[in-house]
């Protein structure tokens, strides 16, 4: 797989945390990593230079805020514009992750 495909799949999971609500980078990371029992696991040298692309880009947009915790965190929220690159790169990985099956189940 090319690093435009790993890129697209951290951009996909951070995207779809975030239609669930703004949050921040740990709370984002913490919901990869429990919705996927722990198979998935964000490194911030990762998450965090995709956070800052996507909010280059227009996707999401970022607030300082105080976090449940007391401490000040960078929460982010999705757009319109981040909605519809979630809507195409889902349909991306369903097509990949449908041509691996095919290529796993040939005997």
């Amino acid at each position: 797989m090319s690093q435009a495909t790993a890129q697209n799949t951290l951009d996909l999971l951070i995207l779809k945390t975030l239609m669930r609500g703004p949050n921040h980078g740990f709370g984002i990371t913490s919901h990869i990593q429990t919705v996927s029992e722990g198979l998935l696991r964000i490194e911030e040298g990762s998450l965090y230079p995709a956070l800052h692309r996507l909010e280059r880009e227009k996707f999401v947009s970022g607030e300082w805020r105080i976090s449940e915790n007391g401490r000040r965190a960078r929460y982010y929220k999705l757009n319109a514009a981040g909605r519809k690159r979630l809507e195409e790169h889902t349909s991306q990985w369903l097509s990949l992750s449908a041509g691996v099956a095919r290529v796993l189940e040939v005997t």
